[in-house]
């Protein structure tokens, strides 16, 4: 276990929320090489299931995901679930760049930060029952850790830790290089490490005066749902979510390294010019509720599915979920129009209306899951291996992303371009 002075980078690294993580670190900066990035000739492999599909839909996931992939993403899956319970699913580029082998439409990936809407989903339904309330203070159930530094427990709620508007730090490891990579890309940090961590540091603003994105508020999360029920959060998302819904194929891997098959191939490039280094072994910088968790893009449209059409939630705590507030400047070009609520992002759709949905991105992965007010239609996007060129080629990305799932969810896109 390592926590090197030397080796601490921005705060929120790859648990970075929704499409910041693009510019924290999930996706690179350095300049891509042809022979080393996808390109636009490798998309024509693309794959498109769904027999029972309109022509339309299926052209129109292909499509969105190729101009992802030709933006120098390596690999792409996407996965839309219609009202009537149709799939259509749509893979583009290669899972590995030696072997050029296909994306598997069924691929496990690191899901990063989606965890946290797994993690508020539980804390909510404790709060239906009764357990623990929004307004309940961290110092009440964890005493005495969050302190120092004006960091106080006793003037942040829970409601606050769900809504990133506690003001707390993140402090997360970053690799410096390829060798760096290598040495610590398995090293593991208890919740009560990571948080403290983030006590050395001054809070970024007073509690309920801003809005920033914390990881660290969901450890406390996590430790919190630990408190209250004796048993650790995954346990509780396994026995609350994971089997009410059937997802087979969700799951928290601990501290293991490795990813069951099939799985895309993932890349990192620390310093422009350098040849990408396969980052897919690796543990991921936030197991403890901020990130941790393993799924696919099936499972992932089942849980937000079921979550917004109720099936997970009493009517009042999905209420309170979605009750939203502003997201910072700083965030604004990467979700435009977005607001938070409690786990969970309100998007404007340009048909009319708003999606819901949470991204996260880790260790290489960027995965982006919407789903309409109803929880009718929804649609999940992961991406392997992007390298950004510049500021300028990720909100390209972003952009790309984003017309997806817009498409996806919007049955008769205003614009299909």
């Amino acid at each position: 276990m390592t926590n090197s002075p030397q080796r601490r980078g921005r705060s929120a690294r790859r648990n970075a929320a929704a499409l910041a993580v693009l510019v924290s670190g999930a996706l690179t900066a350095g300049c891509m090489s042809d022979t080393n990035a996808t390109r636009a000739s490798d998309t024509k492999a693309a794959h498109v299931s769904g027999a029972s599909a309109t022509r339309d839909e299926q052209a129109r996931l292909r499509r969105d995901a190729d101009a992802i992939t030709a933006l120098g993403v390596t690999g792409v899956q996407a996965r839309l679930v219609t009202p009537d319970g149709r799939n259509v699913i749509a893979t583009s580029g290669v899972a590995d760049v030696k072997t050029r082998g296909p994306v598997s439409p069924d691929g496990y990936l690191r899901i990063a930060s989606q965890t946290k809407t797994f993690v508020a989903t539980v804390v909510l339904q404790l709060v239906g029952e009764g357990k623990l309330s929004l307004d309940d203070k961290v110092e009440r159930w964890l005493p005495g850790v969050v302190s120092g530094k004006g960091n106080n427990g006793r003037k942040i709620s829970v409601r606050q830790l769900l809504q990133h508007t506690g003001g707390l730090h993140d402090d997360y490891v970053d690799y410096t290089s390829e060798d760096d990579f290598s040495e610590h890309r398995n090293d593991v940090y208890t919740p009560e490490q990571t948080v403290a961590r983030a006590m050395k540091h001054h809070p970024d603003f007073r509690p309920g005066k801003n809005w920033g994105y914390s990881n660290t508020g969901y450890v406390l999360l996590g430790m919190i749902v630990q408190r209250v029920t004796g048993h650790a959060w995954h346990e509780e998302v396994r026995d609350r979510i994971v089997r009410p819904l059937g997802l087979e194929h969700t799951f928290w891997p601990g501290t293991s390294p490795k990813l069951p098959e099939p799985h895309a191939k993932t890349y990192q490039r620390f310093k422009p010019g350098e040849p990408l280094v396969d980052a897919t072994e690796q543990v991921g910088q936030g197991i403890n509720g901020e990130a941790g968790l393993v799924s696919t893009t099936a499972d992932l449209n089942r849980f937000f599915g079921a979550l917004l059409a109720g099936r997970l939630l009493p009517p009042a705590q999905l209420a309170q979920m979605k009750r939203t507030v502003g997201i910072s400047k700083a965030f604004e070009p990467l979700m435009p129009g977005a607001k938070d609520g409690l786990g969970l992002f309100s998007h404007p759709l340009p048909c009319g209306g708003v999606y819901w949905g949470h991204e996260g991105g880790d260790s290489g992965w960027i995965t982006n899951t919407g789903v309409t007010a109803d929880g009718r239609r929804s649609v999940t996007v992961s991406m392997t291996g992007a390298i950004a060129e510049s500021p300028d080629h990720v909100l390209r990305i972003v952009a790309a992303e984003s017309k997806l799932l817009e498409n996806a969810l919007c049955p008769t896109p205003t614009n299909s371009n």
